[in-house]
C-alpha cells in the first residue's frame, strides 16, 4: 500500500510494522502487561457519540486553537515519546519538523534519541519541554537549565512513573542496556533492509540528554534509577513550580482529586494521560477520566489529553467532554515509520482533513466553539 492510499492512521500503522523490526516495532506500539489500558484507550473514545446538526453553514472551517498566548493551526501536538529514533532513524528531528511547519506543538522527551537543544531549533518556537524528574536531583537540574538556555517555554513534568512500566513485548524481544545481538534481532535487521541501512546511516539510537551519564549503565535498572524516582512527591512539584518561570504543566493526571492540587500549587495546566497505555494495564481510559476532572478544575487550569487519539473526531470528544487541547504520539510516530518525512506529512494530514470533516458533520465552524452540547443525550456511557 503505497502512502497515498493509506486512509487511516491505522493503515500507516500497518504499513510501519511491515517495514520495522519486531523489536523497534513494538518499542512504540507495545503497552503494560495485558495491554488492556492500551486498547480500552481506543475503544473509549468509540463510545463517546457526538449529534451532527445539518443546514449550518460550515464552507469556512476555522481548526486553530489558542494556548498559553500561542494559537496553534490545529488544537493537537505532538506527545513525548523517548527513544524514538530507534522506530525510524532521525523520527525526533522529522516530526519536530513537521510540527514547525504545521504550527503545532512539538514535546521533545527527556528520553529523547536526539538533544533537546537540537530538537528546539527544529521546532522553531513550537518547542515544549517533557522531564522526567530524576532520583538525582543534579540530573534534574541540568535538564531543567538546559531547557532553559535553549528557550523552551512550556515544561511538561511527567507524574505518572513512580516505577517503570512492565511491558511484556520488550522482556520477549529482550531489550536492554546495552542492547543484546540476539539471532531474532539479526533475523529483523535482515528482513528490513530499509530500516536497517537507514539506522546504519544515521547511527545506532541512544537516549541523547543522558549520554554522559549511561555510557557507564549495565543494566535497564540503571537506566531507570536516571530517569525517573520513586520519591516525587507534591512537595517536589511545588518546588519545581517555584524553580520554572515559564508555563509548568503536568502530565499523567488521571484523578479530580489530584488535577485540583496542581491548581492549588499555580500550574497553568495538566495533561490527562495515562502514557499511552504503557505504564499500567488497569487504569482508566484517559477519555473516561476526563468529565470528572473537568468538572474539578475546569476554567481553572488548561485541560489537555493525551492516549489513544487516532481520528480527528477523537480530538473533538475530547474537546466536547471538556479538554482544551490534545496530544497524539503514536499516531504522528506511525506516519514516520510508514514512510519517514513524507509519511509523517501523511499521518498529519489524515487527522487534520478528518478533523475539518468532522467539524462540518458536527455543524460546527470553529473547533473553540464545540462544547457539551455537543455530546449526544439519553444514551448511558458504559
Amino acid at each position: 500500500m503505497g502512502l497515498d492510499r493509506a486512509a487511516s492512521i491505522d493503515d500507516l500503522r500497518t504499513r510501519s510494522k511491515r517495514r520495522i523490526p519486531r523489536f523497534a516495532f513494538d518499542l512504540v506500539d507495545g503497552g503494560a502487561e495485558s495491554e488492556r489500558n492500551l486498547r480500552r484507550n481506543m475503544e473509549a473514545f468509540e463510545e463517546v457519540e457526538l449529534t451532527p446538526r445539518y443546514m449550518v453553514d460550515v464552507s469556512d472551517i476555522n481548526t486553530q486553537a489558542s494556548m498559553f498566548g500561542q494559537t496553534f493551526s490545529a488544537p493537537f501536538g505532538m506527545a513525548p515519546i523517548g527513544m524514538l529514533n530507534a522506530f525510524w532513524p532521525n523520527a525526533d528531528l522529522i516530526l519536530a519538523r513537521l510540527c514547525a511547519r504545521e504550527n503545532i506543538p512539538y514535546t521533545a522527551s527527556s528520553a529523547s534519541s536526539t538533544t533537546l537543544e537540537r530538537l528546539a531549533e527544529a521546532a522553531a518556537g513550537n518547542g515544549w519541554f517533557q522531564l522526567y524528574v530524576s532520583s538525582d536531583a543534579a540530573v534534574t537540574e541540568g535538564l531543567i537549565a538546559r531547557a532553559e538556555a535553549a528557550e523552551y517555554k512550556v515544561l511538561m513534568v511527567t507524574a505518572d512513573v513512580p516505577a517503570a512500566g512492565k511491558r511484556d513485548r520488550d522482556i520477549r524481544n529482550q531489550l536492554a542496556v546495552p542492547f543484546k545481538i540476539t539471532p531474532e534481532v539479526i533475523a529483523g535487521l535482515i528482513a528490513n533492509p530499509l530500516w536497517s541501512l537507514a539506522t546504519l546511516r544515521h547511527g545506532k539510537p541512544n537516549i541523547a540528554n543522558y549520554a554522559d551519564l549511561l555510557q557507564s549503565a549495565t543494566s535497564y535498572a540503571d537506566v531507570q534509577k536516571t530517569l525517573i524516582t520513586p520519591g516525587f512527591t507534591w512537595d517536589d512539584l511545588r518546588r519545581l513550580r517555584d524553580r520554572w518561570k515559564g508555563t509548568l504543566l503536568v502530565k499523567g493526571i488521571l484523578h479530580p482529586a489530584d488535577a485540583v492540587k496542581c491548581a492549588e500549587l499555580g500550574c497553568d495546566g495538566i495533561v490527562v494521560s495515562n502514557h499511552g497505555g504503557r505504564q499500567v494495564a488497569f487504569g482508566p481510559p484517559t477519555i473516561e477520566a476526563l468529565p470528572a476532572i473537568t468538572e474539578a478544575v475546569g476554567g481553572q487550569i488548561k485541560i489537555i489529553l493525551d492516549s489513544g487519539i487516532r481520528r480527528g473526531a477523537d480530538i473533538l470528544r475530547a474537546k466536547a467532554l471538556g479538554a482544551d487541547f490534545t496530544f497524539t504520539g503514536r499516531a504522528l510516530a506511525y506516519g514516520v515509520g510508514a514512510g519517514g518525512a513524507d509519511g509523517a506529512q501523511r499521518a498529519m494530514e489524515i487527522l487534520r482533513l478528518e478533523l475539518i470533516r468532522a467539524l462540518g458533520q458536527l455543524g460546527m465552524a470553529s473547533f473553540e466553539t464545540v462544547g457539551p452540547s455537543h455530546l449526544t443525550t439519553g444514551r448511558e456511557r458504559k
